[in-house]
Order: structure tokens, then sequence, then C-alpha cells
């Protein structure tokens, strides 16, 4: 790991210098360790996926129902996910992609001479694959949008035995946009339904369901993650130097990164606490990385080759979230003001990662 600014490298080199005179001597003792260190380092940066819950405002606790709860109408989270997309797309084409062709560089020419063209492969698999996925599990989850009419006697208020099978004078009105009806003589075992269901039936009705975006978003932080964890391990089986540089360049990039990450989980329909707890679970593939670094220490460059390929990959997951699932929502946005602010937090996302690849390059 390659620090570009000296004056953050030589802070960090004096901290660290400095750090050895308020350690205990008998920590110090047992001497240095890297696999103790190198889980420590992937737990802290796993740890920061629950950032964003004391980040984001909660208007819940003031006794009113937070604006992020509602993704269509929140303006706040309208512009959180903006900040998301920018940061996926910086993190994509300004950390993961030259990445990648900075190690097929350093690996050299190979048989075919196109060294990009696997790589490109690889991105191309992850767009397709999260594609195909959440093609798949969201064409399960909208079957009954289609009909509305059964939502009627799910969602009913009332629900009352009556003798005879059917009550002679009764209608049943569906709330909502008004387009679903439900006749008395349909409903089963002599019921009629007393009382109009609402709207807010069938939100509470789809309240427990979590969109597939959410947990595609989950599986493409897992995957990264598990990247991270090879990088810190790598980079404490060098030294302790070397290990905690490149766990606090982590950690710098991945705040801002993580905040994106629970913006989209919320606009999945994950609850502030689901969703920190979701981010948690993603920090067990980093804590797996580095056990898979750990274990193949001793064979440093075979396993960067049997790893290469997580990059482009994670990449290619990473754009589909961004240009297919939050984009399309964000274009719906008439509002010139709003839509300039949006445009403002995508280019902030873009431009904070550029930082941190300028400043911390790993």
């Amino acid at each position: 790991m390659n620090i570009t600014s000296g004056f953050l490298d030589e802070t960090l080199v004096y901290l660290y210098r400095e750090m050895n005179y308020f350690v205990p001597e008998f920590i110090l003792s047992f001497g240095y360790v890297p696999w103790v260190f190198s889980l420590l380092g992937s737990a802290l940066i796993g740890l920061s996926g629950i950032l964003p819950m004391f980040i984001i405002p909660d208007a819940a606790k003031n006794g009113k129902e937070s604006e992020l709860s509602d993704p269509a109408e929140s303006k706040t989270l309208k512009l959180l996910l903006s900040f998301a997309v920018g940061g996926l797309l910086g993190d994509v084409f300004l950390h993961l992609l030259p990445e990648t062709w900075e190690h097929e560089i350093a690996a050299g020419p190979t048989a075919d001479g196109h060294p990009s063209l696997r790589s490109g492969l690889w991105v191309l698999s992850g767009l397709l694959l999260f594609t195909m996925v959440e093609k798949i599990f969201s064409g399960y989850a909208n079957v009954d949008e289609k009909n509305p009419q059964p939502k009627c006697v799910e969602i009913a208020t009332c629900l009352l035995r009556r003798s005879g099978g059917k009550l002679p004078e009764g209608f049943v009105g569906c709330g909502g946009d008004g387009k679903g009806s439900c006749d008395i003589e349909d409903v089963p075992n002599g019921c009629f339904l007393a009382g109009n269901s609402s709207a807010e039936d069938s939100v509470r009705d789809e309240a427990g369901h979590k969109k597939v975006a959410g947990y595609l978003n989950l599986l493409a932080n897992s995957i990264d993650n598990f990247t991270h964890g090879l990088a810190v391990a790598g980079s404490f089986l060098v030294s302790l130097q070397h290990g905690l540089l490149a766990t606090f360049a982590i950690l710098l990039h991945e705040i801002p990164h993580e905040v994106g990450d629970f913006a989209i989980l919320l606009r999945s329909g994950f609850s502030r606490w689901d969703a920190a707890k979701a981010q948690l679970l993603t920090a067990g593939a980093g804590l797996l990385g580095a056990l898979v670094a750990i274990g193949g220490s001793g064979a440093t460059t075979a396993l960067e080759a049997k790893t290469s390929w997580i990059a482009p990959f994670t990449a290619g997951g990473f754009l589909h979230i961004a240009l297919v699932t939050v984009l399309p929502d964000l274009l719906d946005e008439s509002s010139p003001w709003e839509s300039f602010k949006q445009f403002a937090a995508l280019l902030l996302g873009i431009a904070l990662m550029a930082f941190m690849t300028v400043y911390l390059e790993h």
C-alpha cells in the first residue's frame, strides 16, 4: 500500500512511534502477532457499517414518523441515494477498475495478448448476474401487484360471519388508488367485509418485504469487504506500520461509502436497526478475507492470482446497483431545485471517492 501524501505518511509514522510510550509494557512483551492485528483491523472496518445509524437523523425519536421511512417522498433519503450513486460510480471507475488494471500491468503480458479482456468479462459477469438475480426475485415479489382484488380481503379491517352465505345489501370498498373492489358474493364462507380498507393497511402489508436491491447491495458489500480483509491482513503480514496505514486508509475510504449503503437499505424497506444488523453481517466477509490472506501467506503471488477476479466482479455489481436500481428513482424527480441538489450530491460522492483514491491509494 502506497500513501501518496508525504505529510500524511510522516504524521502517521510519528503517531505510531509516539504510541509506543503509552502502550503498557506487558502488552509489548507479547510481541507482534500479525494474525491478531489482521482480525482486529478487519473487525474495525466492519464496525464502520453501523456509523450511519448515528449520522443519519431519526425523526421517530421525537414522536414523529421518520421521513426516511417513505422513500418515494423523502427528500433527505433521495439526497443520500444520490450521494450513494456518486460513491459507487467513483469507487468503480476511480478505485476498483484502476486497481485491477494496475495488477494486470504488473503481472505482465498474457498469452492471448489482451490483458484487459479478462477483467472486462468479469465486470460484465457481475453486472449481468446482479441484473438476472434482481429480475428473477423481483418477479416473485411483484406477482400480487397485478391483481388488486385479493388485497381487499387480505387487508380488511373487519370480517364478520353471516348466515345464508351473503348479505342482501353490501359493498366493500378498497382504499388506496380506488382501482380495486370486491363483490360481497365473492367472499367465501358467508362472510362480508365491514368498513373500507385503507392505504395504510397495504403499506403495513408490505412493510416486512425487503426489496431485492437491498440484498444485492449486501452481497456486493460482502464481496467488497472480503477484498478489504485480504488487503488489511496482507499489510499486517508485511509489518505493523503497513497494517495500521492500510486499516486507516480503508476506514477513511469506507465511511462515506457506508452512508450511501445505509441509505440504499432504507430505500429497500429495511428499518434502521435491521439495516445496522445487516451491515454488521457483511463485516463477517471481511474477517473471512483476513483469514484467507493469513492462511495463504506462504503463497502470496498465487493468492493474488486466484482472487484477481473479485475487484472487477464487484465493480460490475456496483454498476448495477447504482445505474439500474437506484438512479431510475432519482430520474423521476420533477422539481428542478431538488434535481439540482441530487446531482450536486452525486458529484460530491464522486469527488469524495476521488479524493480518497488520490491521497489514500491502496
